[in-house]
């Protein structure tokens, strides 16, 4: 197998991935689909950098958020912007349970308002199941790094849900 079919084949087989992690990068569906588009293109234009076949899903995301830290420079955004709600048909495996996807739909939410290194953290632990180690070297920190912002975060949503879940017992009136 050639390394461009190597690269083809790991376009599509990790796709979704991709865009969900260009998701919680930008907060928003489109710009989600654009991150997809160029980092398949320049996986496609740098194939013949790869020198193993192993973790090109991690080769991707790298190339994902390089793309997407230079759009940040070039824009010369650096503050946090309001996230686009993105339709939860997107976001969680149709099925039977609904009040799984529901309650999925609810924490992605949450998630999406979390800063953007916690968000992008989160993303990659815990929806894309890369190990702490994988996601510190993706993300170019310290494993510490990302032990501290997966608490932080952990913190928040724990302290967002917490909230909603009262806030639901007394609308209710129990």
């Amino acid at each position: 197998m050639s390394s461009e079919q190597a690269v083809r084949g790991a376009i599509q087989t990790h796709s979704k991935r991709v865009w969900r992690f260009g998701l919680a990068l930008s907060g928003a569906s489109d710009i989600a689909d654009d991150l997809l588009q160029a980092t398949a293109l320049r996986a496609l234009e740098k194939h013949h950098q790869v020198t193993s076949y192993e973790r090109l899903d991690s080769w991707l995301m790298t190339i994902c958020r390089s793309i997407w830290l230079n759009e940040i420079r070039a824009r010369s955004v650096r503050k946090a912007q309001a996230l686009s709600v993105t339709p939860e048909a997107q976001l969680v495996a149709p099925g039977p349970d609904s009040e799984t996807n529901i309650f999925a739909a609810q924490v992605f939410t949450q998630v999406m308002q979390l800063p953007e290194a916690q968000r992008e953290t989160v993303m990659l632990v815990f929806v894309e199941g890369y190990s702490y180690r994988e996601a510190a070297v993706l993300l170019d920190v310290p494993i510490g790094t990302i032990m501290s912002r997966l608490s932080n975060a952990r913190q928040k949503l724990k302290t967002v849900m917490q909230h909603d879940a009262a806030d639901t017992v007394r609308r209710s009136g129990k």
